[in-house]
């Protein structure tokens, strides 16, 4: 499934360019995050950070960049959460859900013998989230962060209810709206 890397120095710099956020974090959590995704990333047949998709229904739509779009909507939406619903979000547990929300993505897609985007076959034994969960409880991170990211599918069989979990549904389903739009395809907003 995955194998836990902490990936070569030009692996970890390339993830280290591309992930909105990090520079919130503290150093020691910013690593665990860095590993996350190299092992992800190492772990999967894409061979660059760029060619991994958002999905198999966006194929042309980099996964980096709708995570990123995911980091900075949920920071946005932070102040927003604190401020009109009266709860204290701990950066510490945000930024990594928002962050790793979709690090199993890489392992859940692959081409097919004509290079058409398609999902992998673990994708079709587990369910996405689940083995993103389980990597980062593997790495060590708060159970919060572990069950959110588990359980922020939209397909999930139910739902984390934390304040949290809310602000990363909001912004991941803002960043995958996006990502549907620009392929021209249906946002889950018209579903």
């Amino acid at each position: 499934m995955y194998r836990v890397t902490q990936g070569s120095n030009a692996q970890r710099a390339a993830v280290h360019d591309w992930l909105a956020g990090l520079d919130a974090l503290p150093p020691e959590t910013a690593d665990r995050v860095v590993t996350a995704w190299v092992t992800s990333w190492t772990s999967s047949e894409w061979a660059e950070l760029g060619e991994i998709p958002f999905s198999a229904k966006a194929p042309g739509y980099p996964l980096a960049k709708h995570v990123n779009e995911v980091t900075r909507a949920g920071q946005a939406l932070i102040p927003r959460a604190e401020a009109d619903w009266g709860v204290a979000l701990d950066p510490a547990i945000i930024l990594p859900i928002l962050i790793l929300h979709d690090v199993d993505k890489p392992l859940l897609a692959a081409r097919d013998a004509e290079g058409k985007v398609v999902k992998s076959s673990l994708a079709g034994r587990m369910p996405h989230g689940v083995i993103g969960a389980m990597l980062l409880r593997e790495l060590g991170f708060d159970q919060r962060v572990v069950e959110t990211v588990a359980t922020h599918a939209t397909d999930a069989p139910f739902h984390n209810d934390s304040a949290e979990a809310h602000v990363l549904h909001y912004a991941d389903l803002f960043a995958a709206d996006h990502a549907l739009r620009a392929q021209g395809l249906v946002p889950f907003y018209r579903r």
